[in-house]
């Protein structure tokens, strides 16, 4: 389900989203937004199953359901959207163009001897970093180059814990993060393309483990205070925010902490990618921070909604400019109003009391 969040933010539950897309016959467990492409969404799950979703029309624009023999583990795009990593329970990660029939481009047999859940991303140079365990179930991170699948460039072994470590890749300065359920600590490692290539920086610890987490996207750190990354961490009763920051004397930006990122605009119409046309990311500076631009309005064709099923499919009422919106809105400042008073009134009786 997508759903519409109004510019003001929540002030109650919705109900009913934008637009359902029906199509998976097992739970999904992986939904991951195209890096430059608009309105386009990939899914796959227990079934099996790959599918890329046009939101714009709310239907499967690519589905590829042969290729995997088994449950998809995790599913990543590169930097500029024109492949997909796929890592499955049958120990193989693959590399393809969604868009090529099912024609795997690459693919690594068995990146890691252990029996647990493999993770894979791709990161610069086009390069594999994969996650794993060994035969006798130590955690291992790996890279690997595609043009020799054969051997990892480096495979290094952390820890005997059981949590399936999660990678988090920040392209801008080539440091991948590493965090999984249960864990208590977040490490990081830079990329570089000289041995080891991997290598260690430091670790974050806290006392309580994670049951989850997701992280910031790069234009809504500080970087007044050289935030590079903000993890939000998931406990049992509360997500804690977890700030990455490099110390740093000057006050002044520091560029080499943050070089132009990717912007929130898409680079490419859903058909211009479907048509077989790629593009790097729209690049952004954070000089001065990110502040937006527009309003954002995200459009559903609502003609190809329409339906026996259209009260499923979307929901007028959290459109732009829509009454329910308005109203939204207007509760809002109506709140903001009171508080307002409030706090002159306790204000006054301080001073009251204080006489």
């Amino acid at each position: 389900m997508v759903w519409a969040v109004p510019e003001a933010g929540l002030v109650r539950s919705l109900s009913d989203p934008l637009v359902t897309l029906e199509g998976h016959s097992k739970r999904v467990g992986i939904v991951t937004w195209h890096p430059t492409a608009q309105n386009l969404l990939l899914s796959a799950g227990c079934d099996n199953a790959v599918t890329v979703w046009d939101v714009g029309v709310g239907q499967a624009a690519l589905s590829m359901d042969e290729m995997h023999p088994d449950a998809i583990y995790s599913a990543a795009w590169n930097q500029d959207g024109s492949l997909l990593c796929t890592a499955c329970r049958d120990k193989r990660v693959r590399v393809f163009d969604p868009r090529a029939g099912g024609a795997v481009a690459n693919e690594l047999p068995r990146p890691h001897e252990g029996s647990r859940p493999v993770r894979a991303i791709t990161v610069n140079d086009g390069k594999l970093f994969t996650t794993g365990f060994s035969r006798m179930s130590e955690r291992q991170v790996a890279l690997w180059d595609l043009r020799k699948p054969e051997e990892p460039l480096t495979l290094q072994e952390l820890d005997t814990s059981s949590g399936v470590l999660l990678p988090y890749y920040d392209p801008d300065t080539n440091v991948v993060y590493l965090t999984g359920k249960g864990d208590s600590s977040i490490r990081y490692f830079e990329l570089t393309g000289e041995a080891p290539f991997v290598h260690y920086l430091s670790m974050f610890t806290s006392k309580e483990s994670q049951r989850g987490g997701g992280w910031m996207p790069k234009r809504g750190l500080d970087v007044s205070k050289c935030e590079i990354a903000r993890f939000y961490k998931l406990h049992e009763r509360k997500c804690e925010p977890i700030a990455m920051t490099v110390p740093r004397k000057s006050d002044l930006f520091q560029e080499d902490l943050y070089p132009d990122t990717a912007g929130p605009d898409a680079a490419l119409t859903s058909q211009e990618w479907l048509s077989g046309k790629n593009a790097s990311p729209i690049l952004i500076s954070l000089k001065d921070g990110y502040t937006p631009q527009k309003t954002r309005e995200f459009k559903v064709n609502q003609t190809l909604l329409q339906g026996p099923k259209r009260s499923q499919h979307s929901h007028e009422g959290t459109a732009p400019g829509s009454p329910a919106l308005e109203q939204l809105s207007e509760d809002l400042k109506r709140l903001q109003a009171t508080v307002s008073e409030q706090e002159r009134r306790i204000s006054e009786l301080e001073q009251i009391v204080k006489k």
